[in-house]
């Protein structure tokens, strides 16, 4: 819930693998100024509650003068779905144009 999420780090929605990289990026950040994530968007693998994964948008932003974070998360799941839905009908009108292109030579042959 939101309630769960506010003040919390951000790794706790992200994977094993990733939460544990995570703490380490703010540490170079923090040291260095450099920032590759905070200011940026990007595609990354969400953590729900449950331990189930799903594809989102995830955004940082640093806020000015309180050294405070803001994680924004957008889930991607139904985009994600209908993508796949789209190739596969794409996919599926590239085979039926085949075959009826197929048939139509097939008929023309045996007409001439």
């Amino acid at each position: 819930t939101k309630e769960e999420f506010l003040g919390e780090n951000i790794n706790m929605i992200m994977p094993p693998d990733v939460a544990a990289n995570h703490d380490q990026y703010m540490k170079n950040y923090l040291s260095t100024g450099v920032k590759k994530m905070i200011g940026t968007q990007r595609e990354v693998t969400a953590r729900r509650k449950d331990g189930s994964t799903f594809p989102c948008v995830l955004g940082l932003s640093e806020t000015r003068n309180f050294g405070l974070y803001c994680g924004f998360i957008r889930d991607l799941t139904a985009e994600k779905k209908a993508a796949s839905e789209m190739r596969a009908k794409t996919n599926e009108l590239v085979r039926n144009e085949s075959i009826v292109l197929g048939i139509l030579n097939a008929c023309s042959n045996a007409l001439f």
